[in-house]
């Protein structure tokens, strides 16, 4: 939500703030995939679903019990209707051809009155096209005269006597009555047809008292301003003079008063009482005036709103001071606003539809009544838009960057409750000369901080049991290698196994022989109890013989008094295995029973314990060793000597 602030007066973009005109869509996905980790487009507010059409928007009104808003736009020529308490779209529905204007007829959305642009006024329904009819000529504006239920379509071109014409479509009885004969001059051109030459004169617009004495009032292209009575179907006075053609009008709610605008940007604001304007005010960029709108702020103070193609104004009544503008960044076909409230609504050439929300005009519609916490919390924050170009330090920052000398010497340092504001050139260039290395520090400072953020964002699993907590946590690792960390997934999360880690008969004991069996690789003490994981083996050679050659004996009598203490398990189920490659000669025939308590023939489990050497021995104990004959190997198959020659 974007605000400015003109004066004293805050503008909130609610809708359109980020738009321009239309882009491709290869081009519109690109930029939105650009905005991706923008802030303020990651915090933007989408007041109702789908508020946009396609390409752009014609005209947008609200209905009498603000309940629904009815919206035109193109391409494809469509109109959609918006449910407000839901906040969405309600429905759409394509025409034959562009809107130029239409009116809600009844309280709510449910009958409408469309002028088109092919000469045509449509009447439409929930259910859909109720009744269309042919114009004589196009229309400009169209306006509803409830009293006399008649549809006024100002139009272009002259009738049969030389006047311009107002239709009258009576919806009661159903059909033309007779027009209001509207003074646009002459036509001058060389050829005429149905509408008359290229400089033909025109009925631009229209506006009704509605509130008050119903007095009709038609601006013409001549710049001339006619009052007919709706009740004597006459007319009442004429208002000339005026420079440019007469683009938009509107009554003061007392009736009292007509605003008028021009072609050329000028607004009179006239006393019907007399000819003279008690007010002119020129709206600036000189386009047609598209809009007037007398409005009363929630003070009671009395407003005018006048819209052009590229801005908004709203001034006072009284003086003709401005009070505060609004300038979208595409053009402005359509402007209205939501009585008693402080939202202001536009069609334009855009694809969304702009909202702007005035809370000094007046409090949120109730069916957005949370843009008024909204307003306030922005409101209670810090605005520093006015000190761009300053940077607040207290005393302490001042002398950490060697400026405290001088305060009171320059305007550069302005004093302000218990600090400085500093201009941010300078601040920049202290810095810098403090700390040249601040820029890397930042840089290292924030990726530090996304390192963090990122490990924290990590799922981990802890759980606290009664009774085996180093199986939950094994249980739990072994989930952590599979991503998928769940204090509440399989046997932990199990009703059945729950008194496994409650209750104390069900704790495991690992001194028993099925806990070792089934970790074999756990070694534990069974004097102490304590638990230990045996390394296994490891070879001292892991080097290279390279090394070894270069240390001398001393180094290498030393390894071998530091090498730890190794122990094997060997197990053997197989008696028959025992003699497996042993010589024809030692395998005599056995018979009777086996005495198991011999070392050749252990069935089961042994441990043997032994102290890993260096494989590089001494050369004077190479010599008698390979002399002594073991009588384990003696028997043994031998590669290049057959056994039988032993026998």
């Amino acid at each position: 939500m974007k605000v400015t602030n003109q004066g004293d007066v805050s503008v909130y973009t609610i809708a359109g703030a980020n738009t321009a005109r239309p882009l491709p869509d290869w081009l519109a996905r690109r930029r939105k995939r650009s905005l991706k980790s923008d802030p303020e487009y990651q915090n933007r507010i989408e007041l109702l679903q789908d508020f946009e059409f396609e390409e752009a928007s014609q005209c947008v009104r609200i209905s009498e019990d603000n309940d629904w808003i009815m919206s035109t736009g193109t391409y494809k020529p469509q109109f959609h209707v918006h449910y407000l308490p839901h906040l969405s779209l309600s429905y759409s529905r394509h025409t034959k051809s562009l809107n130029t204007t239409f009116l809600l007829l009844s309280s709510d959305y449910t009958k409408s009155l469309h002028l088109q642009s092919d000469r045509k006024l449509e009447f439409h329904t929930p259910a859909g096209c109720h009744y269309e009819l042919r114009l004589p000529r196009y229309g400009r504006d169209l306006v509803y005269d409830r009293h006399a239920t008649e549809a006024l379509v100002p139009s272009v071109g002259l009738d049969s006597e030389g006047n311009g014409e107002v239709f009258r479509m009576n919806l009661e009885i159903g059909r033309f009555m007779k027009s209001y004969q509207i003074d646009v001059g002459s036509d001058d051109g060389v050829e005429t047809g149905l509408q008359g030459s290229i400089g033909v004169g025109s009925v631009n617009t229209a506006a009704i008292a509605e509130n008050s004495h119903n007095l009709l009032a038609f601006g013409t292209s001549v710049g001339s301003v006619e009052f007919w009575d709706s009740r004597s179907k006459s007319r009442v006075a004429i208002l000339g003079g005026q420079e440019g053609e007469i683009t938009a009008l509107d009554f003061n709610p007392s009736g009292l008063s007509l605003a008028t605008g021009t072609s050329n940007g000028l607004i009179k604001l006239f006393d019907l009482r007399s000819p003279k304007p008690l007010l002119q005010k020129d709206h600036g960029p000189g386009f047609p005036i598209k809009n007037l709108i007398h409005m009363t702020t929630s003070s009671q103070e009395k407003k005018i709103l006048s819209a052009d193609k590229q801005m908004i104004k709203i001034w006072d009544e009284l003086d003709g001071e401005t009070w505060t503008s609004v300038e979208p960044l595409v053009d402005i076909n359509f402007v209205t606003w939501c009585k008693n409230t402080g939202m202001i609504l536009t069609a334009n050439e855009g694809k969304p539809l702009h909202s702007f929300f005035i809370p000094q005009l007046g409090s949120a519609p109730r069916w957005c009544s949370f843009l008024d916490n909204m307003v306030e919390e922005m409101a209670e924050e810090v605005s520093t838009e006015q000190y761009d170009n300053f940077k607040f330090l207290t005393l302490p920052e001042l002398k950490s960057l060697s400026l405290a000398h001088l305060i009171g010497k320059t305007n550069l340092l302005r004093p302000y409750m218990h600090g400085y504001f500093v201009a941010s050139k300078l601040y920049e260039q202290a810095r810098l000369i403090a700390n040249p290395y601040a820029v890397e520090e930042e840089r290292a400072k924030r990726i530090k901080e996304k390192v963090e953020k990122e490990r924290a964002s990590r799922i981990r699993g802890n759980k606290k049991v009664k009774v085996n907590q180093k199986f939950v946590d094994k249980l739990l690792k072994r989930q952590e290698k599979r991503a998928n960390v769940d204090t509440n997934a399989g046997v932990l999360g199990d009703e059945r196994f729950t008194r496994l880690f409650e209750d104390e008969e069900f704790k495991i004991d690992e001194n028993s022989r099925e806990f070792q069996v089934l970790n074999p690789s756990t070694k534990v003490d069974p004097e102490t109890g304590a638990k230990s994981t045996n390394p296994g083996a490891q070879s001292s050679d892991e080097s290279g013989d390279s090394d070894d050659s270069d240390k001398s004996d001393d180094e290498m009598s030393l390894r071998r008094t530091t090498q730890k203490e190794m122990v094997m398990r060997v197990r053997s189920s197989n008696r028959e295995s025992l003699s497996k490659d042993a010589s024809l000669g030692s395998r005599a025939q056995k018979s009777g029973r086996v005495n198991k308590t011999r070392s050749g023939d252990v069935v089961g489990e042994r441990q043997v314990t032994f102290v890993p050497d260096s494989g590089r021995k001494k050369k004077g104990d190479e010599a008698p060793r390979a002399q002594a004959k073991d009588r384990r190997t003696e028997a043994r198959r031998s590669a290049s000597t057959n056994v039988f020659r032993r026998l």
